[in-house]
């Protein structure tokens, strides 16, 4: 029995397999817009590669850390806007009961509710369920081991401010 060979037909066969993957690859390539798509393209480059990314997301999430931390001092600002506003009233309502004209009373009384007031929004200055103007709060950010900066709110209450009955 004779078998015959086309080594020619064989060798065009095997290239055609072989452009066949190439052109796989190639076409894989410019779907994706990337020069490494797995690890058998470059083993070293998708570490690199996945290692940077790590890091990007690392930062985008300090990015969004920080802009929670504005927001939240933001808040913090407010309440203390406000806490200004009442004890300027009160310095004022000082002034005023000292030239003996004014009514005490109305003045002890407004005093008193100013001060019941400022209580009231250094225990309701809430920023994500956490209370601002108490001495609980406390925060840090960092950048992977360096601690970047140490945020510890001190108490706000009418006897920080020197507010007596």
């Amino acid at each position: 029995m004779i078998i015959n060979h086309n080594m020619n037909a064989m060798n065009v066969h095997r290239q055609m397999g072989m452009n066949t993957v190439n052109s796989g690859k190639s076409m894989e390539k410019l779907r994706l817009g990337l020069r490494i798509n797995r690890a058998g393209d470059d083993s070293a480059g998708l570490a690199i590669s996945e290692k940077m990314r790590g890091q990007i997301r690392g930062l985008d999430q300090a990015s969004r850390n920080s802009q929670d931390a504005i927001s939240m001092i933001q808040t913090a600002e407010g309440g203390l806007n406000e806490t200004h506003s009442m004890l300027q009233r009160m310095r004022e309502l000082t002034v005023q009961s000292n030239n003996g004209t004014n009514n005490s009373d109305a003045i002890q009384k407004e005093m008193d509710e100013l001060k019941s007031e400022i209580t009231r929004v250094a225990s309701k200055n809430e920023f994500n369920t956490k209370t601002l103007m108490t001495s609980s709060l406390g925060s840090k950010a960092a950048d992977g081991t360096v601690t970047v900066a140490d945020l510890t709110a001190k108490g706000i209450t009418t006897s920080v401010v020197g507010v007596k009955s």
